[in-house]
């Protein structure tokens, strides 16, 4: 690199900092949630109120486990294009993916078994708020899977690596903001 480009280029890329401002405004927005969560939370008698299932614990654990080991594939994955590794690159990125989309098949799967067992958005404030916070959280998740989808896609085709590195920065900026809300979400719905 040059003096002149050294000088010229911006201290962060663009696409890391546009995904910089998102995160900030999704940490607003899952703010709002928890607190909201938490308000309505201890203003009820009983929590989780009677009659209503007891959310997995332990299969939620073992998920949660599951996402974070996401995080781990994707430090992994950036350190591949650090050195240049475009196929330890895709083969990490495709880990995160992979674990990432497990992780919502059992969330998926617990959603199913819990409306069996009645609980519904409809069933009061305990059901209206779980399927919110782990809902929203969810279609993040979900959202980010399509990033690394589209992200493998460009990486395959030699759009994005050796010198384009920014957007795939970008998304593992943002998975990892959406691995870091779940232990949060975790402990105030699954064990507070």
């Amino acid at each position: 690199m040059t003096v002149e480009r050294a000088a010229s280029s911006p201290p962060i890329a663009p696409a890391v900092l546009a995904t910089t401002l998102v995160i900030a405004g999704e940490i607003v927005f899952f703010a709002g949630l928890i607190f909201a969560f938490w308000v309505l939370r201890l203003a009820a008698p009983v929590w989780p109120p009677p009659l209503q299932p007891r959310l997995p614990v332990e299969v939620t654990g073992a998920n949660t486990v599951v996402l974070l080991a996401s995080s781990v594939t994707m430090v992994a994955a950036a350190r591949a294009l650090r050195r240049g590794d475009r196929h330890g690159l895709a083969r990490h990125l495709t880990a995160s993916a992979a674990l990432g989309a497990l992780f919502l098949g059992v969330q998926g799967y617990e959603w199913v078994r819990l409306v069996g067992f009645g609980l519904t958005a409809a069933s009061g404030t305990y059901g209206a708020t779980f399927y919110t916070l782990i809902g929203a959280h969810a279609a993040h998740v979900l959202v980010a899977l399509a990033w690394i989808g589209a992200i493998l896609w460009l990486v395959a085709r030699e759009h994005l690596g050796a010198g384009r590195t920014a957007p795939i920065a970008a998304c593992a900026l943002y998975w990892h903001f959406v691995v870091a809300v779940w232990p949060i979400l975790y402990v105030s719905v699954y064990l507070a």
